[in-house]
């Protein structure tokens, strides 16, 4: 085994295939490295032979930043196996593990915020088992605590995903410092956010919530990938992204994503509901705006089992008031029957979303996300993150949907939720490198529930 021990601002302990075997089938067959670290700190490191198995203590220092026997690593997520070299030397079941391990992917590195939260609780386990990247993908987990207090937390999360045995994880980090744990990801999800309080104004979440993501866009900035995706959960998600990207202007902004997958997929559950049908007959929805009580379920471009969704829900005064009544208050009324917000349901909207951009959007259709106007063919105000229709190849990037239509029904309302981006966006000038401070105009409470 090998362990390191660093200060609990970061921590990386890599389970990852060596990419050069063959150069050293000599070597024992099981291989140990330090974990990767931004800075030089003292580090425990152990050896292990395969011949003789002893281990060789090389520095130990007694504490680190006054916490006394703080290590950086969990068991399995220390060591790096060259299972290559282990199936060359035993023609066992090593040489079938082998033969899979070939075809893996070069590992792709993810970073989590709010990692120890209620909605990460379901997520990392599904990026983990490799749910969302592929059976083929190893996946490197970057896990992002919003506090000192939090990494025992994050301690006991890497310890569940240990436990939990998935093949396809290589590496797992835990840190408070997006600096560090951010380092080279090429994914990073940010969900962490502070809740709405009692009596708390959603001009004071803007500017919370605003210096939170501000920091992390200029962490992102500096030692992310430059391609690097970026999906936005934290709310208010869409002003949250634009303060992201704002501070991160080296990375494109068409990079950076605000979730409003789980309001598509409640859209979809309502048609499907209306219509008598499952919900893979329901295609080409659209959420478009803000996610928020404004934003606005598209029945109009809809379609159920290849038809336009108008043809078969006849009902038009159920399509212009209960339909986005009730994708607007879905969140709401769940928290009244569950006593809880809707975190299993948006970890799946989460992974719907990832899919969405790294697998072919299907023929003729597409999907929402909140990406950033400039260049948008429809004519939505520009330098606002808006969820508008979207289509991927499968290589992580999206084109937006030109072949759409917008009547003077979604047109009124498209242009309200605009207002409303539009007036937080001045509510946060201040961290988007646009003015001071200045008093927050966002007067109408238009909050989803999940965010009180």
């Amino acid at each position: 085994m090998a362990a390191a021990a660093t200060a609990p601002s970061s921590s990386s302990s890599p389970l990852q295939l060596h990419k050069h075997a063959a150069a050293r089938r000599s070597a024992p067959a099981l291989l140990l490295r330090r974990p990767r670290s931004r800075s030089h700190r003292n580090q425990l490191v152990c050896s292990l032979d395969a011949t003789n198995r002893q281990a060789v203590q090389e520095e130990r220092p007694a504490a680190v930043n006054g916490v006394a026997g703080r290590t950086d690593c969990y068991g399995v997520f220390c060591t790096t196996y060259d299972l290559r070299a282990v199936g060359a030397r035993w023609r066992t079941d090593w040489c079938k593990r082998d033969e899979e391990t070939k075809a893996w992917k070069k590992v792709v590195s993810v970073a989590v915020s709010g990692a120890a939260g209620m909605i990460s609780n379901h997520l990392l386990f599904k990026l983990a088992s490799g749910q969302v990247f592929g059976p083929d993908q190893p996946i490197a987990l970057k896990l992002l605590g919003s506090s000192q207090r939090s990494f025992q937390k994050l301690e006991g999360v890497a310890m569940e995903l240990e436990d939990s045995l998935y093949p396809l994880l290589r590496e797992v980090s835990i840190g408070i410092d997006p600096y560090e744990v951010f380092q080279d990801v090429e994914w990073a999800l940010l969900i962490g956010a502070k809740p709405r309080g009692p009596g708390m104004e959603r001009a004071d979440l803007l500017n919370i919530n605003g210096q939170i993501f501000a920091q992390q866009g200029k962490a992102l900035n500096a030692v992310a990938s430059r391609n690097v995706k970026v999906l936005v959960v934290g709310n208010p998600c869409n002003t949250n992204a634009l303060i992201c990207l704002k501070n991160a202007p080296e990375i494109p902004s068409k990079n950076f994503h605000a979730l409003t997958r789980l309001d598509e997929n409640r859209a979809k559950c309502q048609l499907a509901l209306k219509a008598s049908v499952f919900y893979d007959k329901i295609s080409n929805m659209t959420i478009w705006g803000n996610h928020s009580t404004t934003q606005v379920p598209d029945f109009v471009n809809a379609r159920i089992d290849g038809k336009p969704a108008r043809q078969v829900i006849r009902d038009t005064k159920w399509l212009h008031e209960e339909f986005t009544k009730t994708v607007q208050k879905r969140g709401g009324e769940l928290i009244q029957k569950r006593g809880r917000s809707s975190a299993p349901s948006t970890a799946v909207s989460i992974v719907d979303a990832i899919q969405s951009l790294v697998n072919p959007t299907p023929e003729g259709d597409w999907f929402s996300s909140g990406v950033y106007t400039n260049g948008n063919p429809y004519g939505i105000e520009e330098d606002i993150v808006f969820s508008m229709p979207c289509r991927s190849k499968g290589d992580g990037d999206y084109e937006l949907v030109t072949d759409v239509t917008i009547d003077d029904f979604l047109w009124e309302r498209i242009k309200k939720s605009e207002a409303e981006l539009l007036a937080e966006k001045r509510c946060v000038g201040h961290l988007i490198g646009e003015g001071e401070e200045e008093l927050c105009e966002v007067t109408e409470d238009t909050m989803l529930p999940g965010e009180q």
